[in-house]
């Protein structure tokens, strides 16, 4: 589910990219289906008109008019390294300056051209690895800027001849088809480490995840776990000796090579220990083989003389402990324990078994929340968008995961619409502008048909903010009666006896439509309502792009705004089910880490009351939070503005 979710979230972003010039794709553990806490997110991006040639020969088939070639100079390189010369000047400056010229020829420096990359961000990175490195309100990221080949490497030829058993021959063929790529980074033992670069097989290692069964998924994930809480615990990046490649490496090698006939749940512990053994017998002889390409040693560089010994002994007394080393790993202690005192006990990896469909489908709706996002938008963005998805909307082999997805891309991308056409025409002639507000309101009602039950949220904002107060209330009026429902689900909250009762059997576009809540999240470079624009800016200026909200939050927000211009006698019944709600909350109705901007709003709805001495309780209360958002400097600015206020 989660690998066809993002895979199509992926599809639809990398067509709005291409006509851009660039493709996107993204890598790493959360591409391949795991969710692993404090794992960063990999992409990588190509441009559409340079690709990589291995001989002159294969030029014949480009365009050169369209697309500049780059040619492999492998002659003096370590396997699975090579120069990029450039055929012909480049049209792009930022390549054209990360030439340097050896042997009467052009070629493209790895090391500058990433040095370049990192200062053109336009958020603050670091050069880790070949990526330019950094982090976006809490999630760290990795960029890699790279080069594509059509071809597949002939350095990587006999990885074909070797797939007799595993891959099957289709999954070959379809990997050797998409080529490879060209990562900015040299090898330390080589003689240009500052110009090579490096082959990358990312999107065949996808595949070839895509193509394990799930026991042998499950030993991967277990090698992970292995690696961050038993052999890294403690270790600081530089001393890692050991990193979550090595460990898929393994893993490959073990099933190529066929070393456990038989990969099923009874089996798991044990594909473990054959992995850990080969992993062992690696550090011994101070030799890990690319799956690609064995003659690419990648423990050459790092993993030699006293590095070597030391992990060797290491995990020599891991393995003399045996399986029970497993015991010191946190996420499956208790797990581990239970299969060691029953070693006949049956093990299920069945995921219709293990969970329910209340379960399952919060699973679900939480994986299309958060890794199906779209932010840098603008009108001609969000048109394209539409129309990419109303194309594929119409496709034939969508699963049943990729049309939810689809759906609340769509939403998305007709929120956004709604409110930066009402941005621009703001300013514009009543004429313009009341025909931009009929095409707002319809896209978010529309939005809101493919939304959950909060989504309507949106449409309540949006009346607010172009003033009309008695509608924005009559669309919470219609939320309040959906949010009292007892089968309504929420984050982890939810009665699933009530919930499968209730929606039970129906499609997940109806049961969010129904019975699902979620916070709202707000675009920080779209302006919603004026009374958070500061929170939007700020957070914004610390590299947070997008500002959550608890839904019941900014339900009573909208709630006590609206009444101060219709019925100000209910204004102070709104504010004291916030305050009560902000006060006591023990998590139910949510997170702690919204807890700041939760007192942040409180702040502004008694602010905007006039209650400022219990407003700047409130915004003293939000400094002393969990800063999330990083939206302090607001905070400040508010509590001078009450202060300026109260003299």
């Amino acid at each position: 589910m989660r690998r066809e979710v993002m895979d199509i979230s992926d599809v639809v972003v990398n067509q709005v990219y291409t006509s851009d010039g660039v493709t996107r794709m993204m890598s790493g553990s959360a591409r391949e289906g795991f969710r692993l806490k404090g794992s960063d997110k990999d992409l990588m991006y190509w441009p559409n008109n340079y690709r990589v040639i291995w001989e002159l020969s294969q030029s014949q088939y480009y365009n050169t008019d369209r697309q500049t070639l780059i040619l492999c100079d492998c002659s003096d390189s370590p396997p699975g390294f090579t120069l990029l010369y450039l055929l012909s000047p480049s049209m792009v400056r930022d390549i054209q300056r990360a030439c340097v010229r050896m042997y009467n020829r052009h070629y493209i420096s790895s090391s500058i051209y990433r040095r370049i990359i990192c200062s053109l961000s336009s958020f603050a990175t670091t050069p880790h690895g070949p990526c330019a490195s950094g982090t976006i309100g809490t999630v760290e990221y990795d960029q890699a800027l790279c080069f594509a080949c059509d071809s597949w490497p002939p350095s990587a030829s006999s990885w074909i001849d070797r797939c007799h058993s595993w891959p099957q021959p289709h999954v070959v063929n379809d990997i050797v088809k998409n080529g490879c790529h060209f990562v900015a980074i040299g090898h330390k033992l080589g003689n240009h480490e500052d110009h090579e670069w490096r082959i990358s097989f990312s999107l065949a290692e996808h595949k070839l995840v895509y193509a394990m069964n799930h026991c042998q998924f499950l030993t991967y994930g277990l090698l992970k776990l292995f690696l961050r809480e038993i052999i890294n615990n403690g270790v600081g990046d530089d001393d890692k000796l050991l990193c979550s490649y090595h460990m898929k490496t393994a893993v490959f090698w073990v099933i190529q090579q066929n070393t456990l006939p038989h990969w099923c749940p009874q089996n798991l512990l044990w594909g473990f220990w054959v992995c850990f053994k080969l992993i062992l017998k690696w550090a011994y002889e101070g030799v890990c083989p690319n799956f690609f390409i064995p003659g690419n040693n990648m423990f050459l560089s790092k993993l030699y003389g006293k590095n070597q010994h030391q992990l060797f002994v290491r995990l020599y007394r891991l393995y003399e402990k045996g399986l029970a080393f497993l015991l010191h790993s946190p996420s499956i202690r208790s797990y581990i324990i239970i299969v060691l005192y029953n070693p006949r006990l049956s093990i299920c990896t069945d995921e219709h078994t293990l969970i329910s469909e209340a379960q399952f489908d919060r699973n679900l709706y939480d994986e299309i929340q958060i890794h199906g996002s779209i932010l840098n938008l603008n009108i001609k963005r969000c048109t394209r968008y539409l129309h990419i998805i109303e194309q594929m909307m119409g496709l034939p082999l969508l699963t049943q995961y990729q049309v939810v997805q689809l759906q609340k891309l769509t939403a998305d991308v007709l929120r956004c619409t709604a409110f930066i056409l009402h941005m621009e025409t703001y300013s514009q002639e009543n004429k313009l502008r009341y025909r931009a507000d009929k095409i707002s309101c319809h896209m978010l009602k529309l939005a809101a048909k493919f939304g959950c039950i909060t989504d309507m949220l949106y449409i309540a904002m949006y009346y607010y903010k172009t003033l009309r107060y008695t509608e924005a209330l009559s669309i919470i009026e219609m939320i309040k009666v959906k949010l009292a429902q007892p089968y309504v689900m929420y984050r982890f909250n939810v009665d699933t006896e009530m919930y499968t009762e209730a929606v039970g059997g129906w499609s997940w576009s109806t049961k969010r439509r129904q019975a699902v809540m979620w916070d709202i999240k707000l675009n920080n470079r779209i302006h919603y309502i004026s009374e958070l624009i500061p929170e939007q800016q700020f957070a914004l200026q610390n590299n947070f792009l997008v500002l959550f909200i608890p839904r019941l939050i900014l339900f009573y927000m909208l709630e006590i705004l609206c009444y101060r211009h219709v019925d100000t006698m209910r204004v102070q019944t709104a504010l004291d089910d916030l305050q009560t709600l902000v006060h006591y909350d023990q998590g139910q109705h949510f997170p702690s880490e919204y807890r700041h901007v939760s007192w942040q709003i409180l702040g502004i709805c008694q602010q905007a009351t006039g209650n400022l001495q219990a407003a700047l309780y409130s915004y003293q209360q939000s400094l002393s939070q969990e800063p999330f958002h990083k939206i302090q400097t607001a905070t400040e600015m508010r509590i001078h503005e009450v202060c300026l206020q109260n003299q």
